[in-house]
Order: structure tokens, then sequence, then C-alpha cells
């Protein structure tokens, strides 16, 4: 899953997002836990609200996705902002990750999670890389999303520039959404179609993943509220710790 086209909508059609009240719930974690400098990983970082916020609060950021439409939005938000030469930028596969060093924490959000088939290995990816003590921050659509909001709904978003319409089928049997984007310019006529997936998994899954690759889950909470999680909870939000350094040991 890409995004292509959608990269240059996306913050318009994701505008309801309170990119404010996420970073100050990141923020605050990573204060707690003595992260005040240092490199993070923003995992799947599309075009890079929160990367560039934490870069601005003194963080030394690597952005991570594997869509260049969406990193090349980032490197037009970063050069606006003065920011180029704080941020490195990579083009990557979340389950072939590849940096250069440890980090001291990662985090991942919007649900990039979810996109991905194989959680185990994106798990162990993202703690292969991180410090003892480094903090894993990140959020997930919960299965009663995927069951009651996503389902077999659409959504229908119109912009100045486009209109976009959001399809969903939930798959019960192969515990996913299959999403279909189509994307209609209206100066243009151009249309454009993106087609992909997110994944179902379990709090239980999830925990025990974490738990396998070194990570104690030290609090998980509702990723709206960021208050205690209920039956209709949309979104967890993890923090979860590292408890040793694999590219040492």
């Amino acid at each position: 899953m890409a995004y292509n086209e959608f990269a240059y909508f996306y913050d318009e059609f994701n505008g309801e997002a309170d990119y404010d009240a996420l970073y100050a719930h990141i923020h605050a974690k990573l204060k707690e836990h003595g992260i005040h400098d240092g490199i993070l990983a923003d995992l799947g970082c599309g075009t890079g609200e929160l990367t560039l916020m934490l870069t601005q609060a003194g963080y030394d950021m690597i952005g991570i996705d594997q869509s260049e439409e969406m990193l090349c939005v980032v490197r037009d938000k970063a050069e606006q902002l003065g920011l180029s030469g704080r941020l490195l930028l990579l083009r990557q596969d979340l389950l072939k990750l590849d940096l250069y060093g440890t980090i001291r924490g990662a985090v991942s959000t919007f649900d990039t999670f979810n996109h991905i088939p194989d959680l185990d290995t994106a798990i162990a990816n993202a703690g292969f890389f991180m410090e003892k003590g480094g903090v894993f921050l990140f959020d997930m659509n919960t299965p009663y999303k995927h069951r009651n909001v996503l389902g077999d709904n659409a959504f229908t978003f119109e912009e100045e520039d486009a209109a976009c319409v959001w399809r969903n089928h939930y798959n019960a049997a192969n515990r996913r959404v299959e999403i279909t984007v189509d994307i209609d310019y209206h100066e243009t006529g151009e249309h454009f179609h993106e087609q992909f997936c997110e994944y179902t998994y379990d709090l239980d899954t999830i925990r025990t993943a974490l738990e396998k690759h070194g990570f104690a889950l030290e609090s998980v909470c509702d990723g709206e509220t960021f208050g205690p999680l209920t039956e209709d909870s949309q979104r967890y939000f993890f923090c979860a710790v590292k408890q040793y350094t694999q590219l040492e040991g």
C-alpha cells in the first residue's frame, strides 16, 4: 500500500485528525521515559506532520515510508519550515527495515501497522534497532472499528481540488478490510484509483508479538481520547518499552 496519488490530498482528507493532541501525548510519554532528544524513527511517516513536530521539538527524526509520493510531500514541508538539514527520510518497507544504528524510540501512527500483513516481523524489525529502555509508541485500529465502523461502508470526502470516495469491505474469514480509494480531480478531470487492505489484530496478538521481541507493554489506551479503552474504542494506543538492545547483544 503506497497511497500514490492520494499522498497529495492526504492532509486535506485527513483534516479532522488532531495532530496537536497526538503530538502532546507522544511528547509527554517520551519525556516520562527520559527521552528528551536523540534519534527517533517515524515508521510509516506519511506526509510527515508528526515527524516535523517532533523535529521541531529537538529530536533527530528518521521518517520512513514506502511511498515516494508521501516522502516528497514531507520534503516540501521540511524545506518550507527550514528543517531539511535535521531530518533523514528513507523509502523502505517496514518488513525490510534497515537503519544505520540504534534509535532511542519509534513512533507509528494512523494505523500504519494495520496495513502490514506480517505484524510479527514488523514489530521484530522495530525492536531490533532500539536501545534498551527505548520506547515504541504506536496506534492501531481496533477489531471493533474494522467490523462496525469501516465494515462495508463507503465515505465521501469533497475538497476544493478533488473528491475522494473511500469504500470498505470487511472480510471476516481473512480478518481484514479491503479498501478502494477513488479520486477525481475537478480541474483536469483525471481519475486515480488505489486499492489496499487493513489487517485486523486483536489486543492479545499485539501483546504477544511485543513480548516475543523484547518489549514490555507498559500501557494501552484509547487512541483518540487517550483515556481508558472501552468496548467501542476505535483505536488502540500502545506504549511499549524495549528490555534489551539486540544490535549490541
